[in-house]
């Protein structure tokens, strides 16, 4: 009797690039990176929320071919280490919200066959964003999901669009690009620029302030030191 040799069983690839380039344009890949950094500093502090874009996302365990990109995406009740590729069976969690940055060569697939598959993948909202404002119109349109599908996110009376997953407003400034303001608080998430600048502008007055309290202290160090040192008025006398 010959027996057969068991088949080896070879580890799936799961791949982690397929070489071509991040985003069509500068313009593209700057609004990637801004969604992204707002999207992290909002939630933080929270510690299950993982914010990406870019990567892979597989949705088929042992089937590498079933694998979508989206190029910002945002998925609760996960840890927000780094990943090389996210596994959606190992996750156990989809993406509450995607947004897809849209291009000449990306807006078809965007409105078609990625939109169809999120939906199948049960990502509650998925937004749409043309940052060159030549390809959508509006340039700016959420999707949220139903039980038939995806259905348009209505603008308020101010043009813009609310987020029920994550909780924000979402519009266009008057440059055409992409803000998002916490819903409850009305705050405005800040842009890596504006961050920076507000940054440094925290730094110099905590600057000033230090120089002032120095000054402060040495005057109140010296032995005959007056309020006029002080920059005070003498009491006035009756």
């Amino acid at each position: 009797m010959v027996v057969k040799p068991m088949p080896v069983q070879r580890a799936v690839y799961y791949r982690e690039s397929d070489g071509k380039p991040m985003a069509e344009s500068d313009l593209h890949r700057d609004e990637m990176f801004e969604l992204v950094h707002m999207l992290r500093a909002h939630f933080e502090a929270r510690g299950d929320v993982y914010v990406s874009g870019n990567n892979f996302l597989y949705y088929e365990e042992g089937q590498p071919r079933s694998v979508i990109s989206p190029d910002v995406y945002v998925v609760f009740g996960v840890a927000p280490h780094q990943r090389p590729v996210f596994k959606l069976w190992e996750e156990r969690q989809a993406p509450a919200a995607v947004f897809e940055v849209s291009s000449r060569k990306t807006w078809r697939q965007d409105l078609g066959a990625k939109r169809d598959t999120f939906a199948r993948l049960g990502v509650a909202e998925y937004w749409l964003y043309d940052p060159e404002r030549d390809y959508l119109d509006p340039p700016l349109q959420g999707l949220a999901l139903t039980s038939g599908g995806y259905v348009p996110i209505a603008p308020d009376g101010k043009g813009r669009l609310r987020s029920a997953a994550l909780g924000l407003d979402l519009d266009l400034d008057a440059e055409g690009r992409i803000r998002l303001c916490d819903a409850r608080s009305g705050q405005q998430l800040l842009r890596s620029e504006e961050e920076r600048a507000a940054r440094v502008a925290a730094q110099t007055e905590v600057r000033r302030l230090r120089a002032e309290i120095a000054k402060l202290k040495s005057l109140f160090e010296k032995p005959n030191g007056s309020a006029s040192d002080l920059g005070l008025k003498p009491p006035a006398r009756f």
